[in-house]
């Protein structure tokens, strides 16, 4: 099963962040991330950058409106994820549990969906599934 744990951070965190030495922050996720590349659980993960470089694009209207970051307040934005690859919802909640984050950061962590949670018989499931087929048989040439 896959999880994905989507770092979320309240007005104190972002502060406390701006206090620490950069250096530690990055040698606390560097650490967190190697335990579980050693563990053999983590498929991916990424920061992002400020919300101020980013955008909304809301599909309200008929016409989508795009609109400039800096958007929401900071609770509702996130600030980087890892997916990981584990046997079971308890497992990914040990591995999110171990993540160095102070006070005022929390994780949300949600399954991702697959195949399996969709009907097989579906023209587009089926596609999707022979385009992954086939991107790691790409990978797997290179």
């Amino acid at each position: 099963m896959k999880y994905m744990l989507i770092m979320r951070s309240n007005d104190e965190a972002v502060e406390a962040y701006k206090e620490m030495p950069f250096e530690e922050v990055i040698a606390a996720m560097g650490a967190y991330n190697e335990s579980m590349i050693k563990a053999g659980v983590l498929a991916a993960g990424e920061g992002l950058s400020d919300a101020a470089e980013g955008f909304v694009v809301d599909f309200s209207a008929e016409t989508p409106l795009i609109t400039d970051g800096p958007y929401g307040e900071t609770k509702e934005l996130f600030n980087g994820f890892w997916i990981l690859e584990v046997s079971s919802r308890e497992e990914a909640a040990e591995w999110a549990s171990r993540a160095p984050l102070g006070k005022g950061s929390f994780l949300e962590v949600r399954r991702v969906t697959d195949e399996s949670d969709f009907p097989a018989d579906n023209e587009w499931i089926e596609k999707e599934k022979g385009w992954r087929e086939e991107e790691e048989a790409r990978r797997a040439q290179q």
